[in-house]
């Protein structure tokens, strides 16, 4: 599997890569986020919202699992850490293959409900305001992408 790393030394700079990569997004994409609590999932977030046109704060979805964002594409926004070993339908797929784009936080717990092609990304504290960032593309469409982003 090929990983492709950044580093961001700010929360400016996690908001600015998250921008940016927006600018690569289409409607259908699936983007997984892995990270420790603080380690920068929903600054990285708020950065694609904005790339994507959306005007709404954003905010982690941490009590409702999937909020909507409208923008000139649309961005849905969700936070499964609560369901994991849920057998419960939730229509997850509706949003994967819909019209806007799709950012997961703690994905590994609905791993089995994940489309096969996806960008998956892991954040790490490296320090007081530093992260890594460790894209894992599945999918030719990802591993183009990330060959362009980085």
């Amino acid at each position: 599997m090929e990983k492709y790393t950044w580093n961001s030394h700010s929360p400016e700079e996690t908001f600015e890569f998250g921008e940016r990569l927006a600018k690569h997004l289409t409607p259908g994409d699936v983007l997984t986020l892995e990270g420790d609590l603080g380690a920068g999932k929903t600054s990285f977030t708020k950065g694609i919202g904005k790339g994507l046109g959306v005007q709404r704060v954003i905010n982690s979805p941490t009590f409702t699992i999937i909020k909507e964002y409208k923008g000139h594409i649309p961005l849905y926004h969700m936070d499964v850490y609560r369901l994991e070993h849920s057998e419960e339908d939730l229509g997850f797929d509706e949003y994967f293959e819909g019209e806007g784009v799709t950012v997961i936080e703690w994905a590994s717990m609905i791993e089995e409900m994940l489309p096969e092609e996806r960008l998956d990304i892991y954040i790490y504290h490296t320090g007081n305001d530093e992260r890594t960032f460790e894209l894992r593309p599945k999918g030719e469409r990802f591993i183009s992408l990330c060959k362009e982003l980085l």
